[in-house]
């Protein structure tokens, strides 16, 4: 081969070589290009999320979010309280990636998880207690399932009916919310369709309702009992000033005092106290990310201590190890 065609030569491989690192540059920038279109995924330790909750898990949902963010900085959750209902719609949308519940999914709800193909997930994190809350002079304390299933049937009407009732005064049901968790468990649990004849208000919030009972003698609010249950809380001690926790008897006709629960920690967990109700954390999640590590914390060790704290039943309980020693 002669010098020339030797530079000919040459010159075409150093021209395809060229050719080949420009077409690798151009394919890598097209891939870089389309990653940094997509958002990038959370994960359990990193991201943003939204949580949809029912606003009576407030304290709840508030201190389990915080702890978790605690640990890791960089998790962060933006947290929208709503009527149940509007909770679980909020995550059906993917406007929330979880939501906080007293129920899992119908099947209708499950139906629009399916549609988009997601399977979703319900975990059971705990059980909760509708308290039942009265004016501190209000004496009448206790009260039975079907003294209060008469209530809301419209057979009882004043505080006078009820047996020890130490007022005439008509009795005033106050709840949160017309859609909130609180109210619709208690209409399902007595089998309630019209509540148009009941003499009911609804306020904004849980603690409304604690400060309409406090400055209404014939009041009987339903709250969340997280918003009382933390003794170590100061908020607790100032939420419960000037209010009682009624006693209530799942039997007909009790014989005395023990046969009265309140919803407080050991009846939750003793599953004495008659109107308690699992929490739920409903999720959409399709991957390993920042709401299934939320999760696997609140069932855990730490999620449960948190969850005992603040006087409910954790659905993992936390193993105490004791060592003896002589």
């Amino acid at each position: 081969m002669e010098v020339s065609e030797l530079i000919e030569l040459t010159k075409v491989f150093e021209a395809m070589t060229k050719f080949r690192i420009w077409w690798a540059v151009l394919i890598t920038g097209l891939f870089v290009s389309c990653d940094n279109g997509k958002p990038k995924l959370d994960n359990p330790s990193r991201g943003t999320i939204v949580i949809a909750a029912d606003e009576s898990f407030k304290p709840l949902v508030t201190q389990l979010t915080s702890a978790y963010s605690g640990i890791y900085p960089d998790a962060h959750f933006k947290i929208v309280y709503r009527p149940e209902k509007e909770a679980i719609n909020l995550m059906l949308q993917d406007s929330a990636r979880v939501a906080f519940t007293t129920r899992t999914l119908t099947k209708g709800e499950q139906a629009v998880l399916d549609k988009s193909k997601i399977v979703g997930s319900a975990t059971k994190l705990a059980t909760d207690g509708v308290a039942l809350i009265i004016n501190r002079t209000n004496t009448d304390s206790l009260i039975t399932m079907s003294e209060l299933k008469n209530i809301f049937s419209g057979k009882i009407k004043n505080w006078s009916q009820l047996p020890g009732g130490s007022q005439s005064n008509p009795i005033t049901l106050v709840f949160d919310n017309n859609n909130s968790s609180n109210l619709e468990f208690v209409l399902n649990t007595f089998g309630i369709t019209d509540v148009n004849n009941l003499r009911i208000f609804t306020t904004k919030s849980n603690r409304e309702v604690i400060d309409f009972v406090r400055d209404n003698p014939s009041a009987l609010g339903f709250i969340g009992v997280n918003w009382i249950s933390d003794g170590d809380e100061p908020l607790t001690g100032e939420l419960s000033k000037d209010l009682r926790v009624m006693g209530v008897s799942p039997k007909d006709n009790p014989t005395g005092r023990a046969d009265y629960f309140q919803p407080f920690q050991e009846d939750l967990g003793m599953q004495r106290y008659p109107l308690r109700r699992p929490v739920y954390a409903l999720s959409r999640e399709a991957h390993p990310g920042l709401a299934g590590g939320l999760v696997n914390y609140v069932i855990r060790d730490a999620g449960s201590l948190i969850i005992y704290k603040l006087g409910l039943w954790p659905s993992v309980p936390y193993n105490r190890e004791v060592n003896l020693r002589k």
